[in-house]
Parts: C-alpha cells; sequence; structure tokens
C-alpha cells in the first residue's frame, strides 16, 4: 500500500520547511534511510531520510518551495500501484473541528491511508536513544566515530553530517569508557584526623582570618638555585630557599612572629619555621628549629629527614609542635595561588603556589619571566594589615635577591 510521508517537525518552532534539493526524482526506487530531500528549517538545514523504501510516485513541491509542517511531501508505493485516493487533497482539521467531528451525528468517512509520523531518525546504540541524520550515521559509520561521544548541533539536538566530521580521526580518544561501579565506604576517623578536624574547626570558627597576596619575580631565584646546585652539588629546593626567605623576613619583622595568649600577645624570640607535611592520614607540620640562624643546605637535610619519618610516622611530639610560623607548599601539584587555614596557636600561615611562566615587564619591556603567587593567612587578633603586608614586602625583597640567604 502506497505512503505519504509529511513534512516533519525538525524544530520546536518550526512551521515550515523549504525544499533545498531533491534527492531523488519520480520514478526512481528509494530505500528506507536513503536520504529523500535536504530541507531548510528556521534553525538549520536538515537532511531528510525516508521511512519506508518502494517507488517514488509523486513529489509533491518544487525545489525552492515551502512546506508546512504535516502537509504531504511525497508518496511511496508499488511501481504502477494507483494514488488517485491518496491525490485527493485532505483536510487537517484543527483541535476545535476535531472535537466537533467526534460529537457530530453522521458517520465521518476516513480514507484507508498509511502515515508515516513526521518524527526525527532515531539510532539505539548502548540502550541511549539518539536523533541522527542518515548521512551522519552512514559517515560515522564509515569513519568509526562512535555516535554516543558526540552532541548534536541539529534541531532537538539532532547529530548532523558538520557534527561527525568534526570529530573524524579523533573518536577513539572520545569513545565512552565503562567504570566499574564504585562502592561507597565509611572511613572510621583515625586519631590523627580527629585532631586536625577539632583544630581546623577551632582556627576558622575562633581566629579571625584575613589574607594578603604578592606576586615574586623568579627569575633570580632560578638561577641562583641552579647554581648553587651546580656548585655544591647539592639539591636545594625552592621550598628550602621559601624556608630560609620567610625565616630571615621573620627577624626583621618580630611582630609577624607572634601568638595570641588569651589576655596578651607573645611575639616570639625564636624562629621555629614548620612545614606542612602530607602523609596519608591527613597533614603533619614538622617543625625547623632556629630556621633563620641554619644554611640552605642544613634546612634542605633536616625538612627531608624530618618529612621521611613523618611519612613513617617515626616523628617525637616534639618535632612537630610549638612551632612559631608555617609553610604549606602546594606548588609541586600546579596550583598557582590559594589560602591556608592558621596552624593555632600560630599568627600566620604562608601558602606557596607554584612557579609560572608569563610575559613581565623588564625594563619597560615585555619578556618571558617567572613568577611566584604566595599568600599570607593573618591573624587579625596579633598581626594588622600594615604589618602582614611589611613581612610580605621583606620576603618578596629576599626572594628576587637571593643573595642575601647566604650573606
Amino acid at each position: 500500500m502506497a505512503t505519504k510521508m509529511l513534512m516533519p517537525k525538525l524544530s520546536d518552532t518550526m512551521d515550515e520547511g523549504i525544499i533545498l534539493k531533491w534527492r531523488k526524482k519520480e520514478g526512481e526506487t528509494i530505500k528506507q534511510g536513503d536520504i529523500l530531500a535536504d530541507i531548510q528549517s528556521d534553525k538549520a538545514d536538515m537532511e531528510q531520510e525516508s521511512y519506508e523504501s518502494g517507488v517514488i510516485l509523486k513529489l509533491y513541491a518544487k525545489e525552492g518551495e515551502g512546506v508546512k509542517v504535516g502537509a504531504p511531501l511525497a508518496i511511496i508505493g508499488k511501481a504502477g500501484e494507483d494514488i488517485s485516493s491518496l491525490l485527493v487533497e485532505t483536510h487537517v482539521p484543527s483541535p476545535v473541528q476535531q472535537e466537533k467531528s467526534v460529537t457530530a451525528s453522521e458517520p465521518v468517512a476516513v480514507p484507508q491511508v498509511a502515515i508515516v509520523p513526521p518524527s526525527a531518525p532515531i539510532v539505539i546504540q548502548n540502550d541511549i536513544r539518539l536523533k541522527v541524520s542518515p548521512l551522519a550515521k552512514k559517515i560515522a559509520g564509515e569513519n568509526n566515530v562512535d555516535l554516543n561521544s558526540l552532541v548534536g548541533s541539529g534541531p532537538q539536538g539532532r547529530i548532523v553530517k558538520a557534527d561527525v566530521q568534526s570529530m573524524i580521526g579523533k573518536s577513539p580518544l572520545l569513545k565512552k569508557k565503562v567504570f566499574a561501579p564504585v562502592q561507597p565506604k565509611e572511613i572510621p576517623l583515625s586519631m590523627m584526623r580527629k585532631t586536625i578536624a577539632k583544630r581546623l574547626v577551632e582556627s576558622k570558627s575562633t581566629i579571625p582570618h584575613f589574607y594578603l597576596t604578592t606576586e615574586i619575580n623568579m627569575k633570580r631565584a632560578i638561577d641562583f638555585r641552579s647554581s648553587l646546585n651546580e656548585v655544591t652539588g647539592t639539591k636545594i629546593s625552592y621550598n628550602d630557599i621559601v624556608m630560609k626567605a620567610v625565616a630571615l623576613a621573620l627577624r626583621e619583622n618580630p611582630k609577624a612572629n607572634s601568638s595570641f595568649a588569651g589576655d596578651k600577645i607573645i611575639q616570639h624570640g625564636r624562629v621555629d619555621v614548620s612545614v606542612a607535611v602530607a602523609i596519608d592520614e591527613g597533614l603533619i607540620t614538622p617543625v625547623i628549629r632556629n630556621t633563620d640562624a641554619k644554611s640552605l643546605s642544613e634546612i634542605s637535610g633536616e625538612t627531608k629527614e624530618l618529612a621521611q619519618r613523618a611519612r613513617e610516622g617515626k616523628l617525637k611530639p616534639e618535632e612537630f609542635s610549638n612551632g612559631t610560623f608555617t609553610v604549606s607548599n602546594l606548588g609541586m601539584f600546579d596550583i598557582e595561588n590559594f589560602a591556608a587555614i592558621i596552624n593555632p596557636p600560630e599568627g600566620a600561615i604562608l601558602a606557596v603556589g607554584t612557579i609560572v611562566e608569563k610575559p613581565v615587564v623588564e625594563n619597560s619591556q615585555v619578556v618571558v619571566g617567572h613568577t611566584l603567587k604566595v599568600t599570607l593567612s593573618c591573624d587579625h587578633r596579633v598581626i594588622d594589615g600594615a604589618v602582614g603586608a611589611q613581612f610580605l614586602q621583606s620576603f618578596k625583597k629576599i626572594m628576587e635577591n637571593p643573595v642575601m640567604l647566604v650573606l
């Protein structure tokens, strides 16, 4: 039996489609899935596939003409089939007319015409229903492009030729990975984690934090570290340089080396800088005693030794307590900038990011440079804004003139 194809609604706002080009002529054979015509909707040019196989017995419009949504596009059937009954124009009733026809006393004769629903073609892959044009489906198959990895740019998310072509050669990287389900689990708090949770909640809820950030030109520090390691044969890290610079800046700004103690402020005479070390159970802060009086090589060796014993759980209590200032460095994880929580009863903590390659201005010229951002978290009960800013000025001056580290 001959079938009448109707103009589909290719977008939510489409009322009419324009026939850009007929891909088949009257009298030609067409298979289900073949392209019948290129249609222009109100949002995109689309390829309309045939939903039936047979011979094209009638095309209703010329190229360039508009066809209303729901109006006939073509009749497909067997060669020589009588389609005179289908050629009689049928009126599509409005909702009001349809309601009246239901209540009419006289029966209404309905011609036996098979109407193909004007829906978008659907491909089912991995239980996912995809709207995809036949040409896009064909190109995807020929080029091993996974349709499930694509987001359609056509109306109602329909995948079109351009979507597939943009992914040719890239599909192996875009194929969906199937992961085993991850089961939720409850992890009891260790004593260390309980202590960390308690102290950090106490810190954020009782200490009025404020934050100061500065950016440091690292050109000289990079050259200094490279020369020092080459000449001495040691391996001084950037964190070792930061630790020493912090200690010297605290000597210049003793108010930043203070703690709040209820009815008084304790300004420490010692400079004991703690360094944050990540371990399996959380975070621990071994202390480098008298950091200001130690050489870079001494700071480097002691930091490595304490960090190793921290990861092995062999630190003694006196080795991770009673620091006067803490350095937390996440630069090795490519973190550019962050703000750390103060480790009470200390009055401040310095958060150190990664060294970033970026344009900088030198002698009125833009050149490639390397910069480092650091953020000082301060206890406002102990350290005022000016005190924190002066500390960062001293720290920056030392980092940008690293010869001061060895004078």
